[in-house]
């Protein structure tokens, strides 16, 4: 899968396409080579990009600090480095690229 890399020293690479201003966060599956994620945010002062680590923070049970936008703070187009999801974390993850 292109838009999940992983890394040998457990950290991952997500590559996602963010549709900001949708009425719930939620992942909708591929776009492209990216994942789909809506979020339930306008794309003003951070606040989709807010949301947006929030979210996978809590599905893949890591702390806020743990995501960091790599690139497209202000793109649809984001690239995120996680660091310390479980591989039960990440196969739901991987599930939601399927749905």
């Amino acid at each position: 899968m292109n838009w999940l890399q992983r890394a040998s020293d457990g950290t991952i690479t997500l590559t996602l396409h963010a549709q900001p201003g949708a009425k719930r966060t939620e992942f909708v599956g591929l776009h492209g080579e990216a994942l789909k994620i809506r979020l339930a945010a306008p794309p003003i002062d951070g606040k989709a990009n807010a949301v947006l680590t929030s979210f996978l923070a809590k599905y893949l049970g890591v702390p806020k600090a743990a995501i960091n936008i790599l690139s497209g703070e202000s793109s649809r187009h984001k690239i995120l480095w996680v660091q310390g999801a479980s591989e039960a974390a990440l196969a739901r993850l991987e599930g939601e690229a399927e749905a």
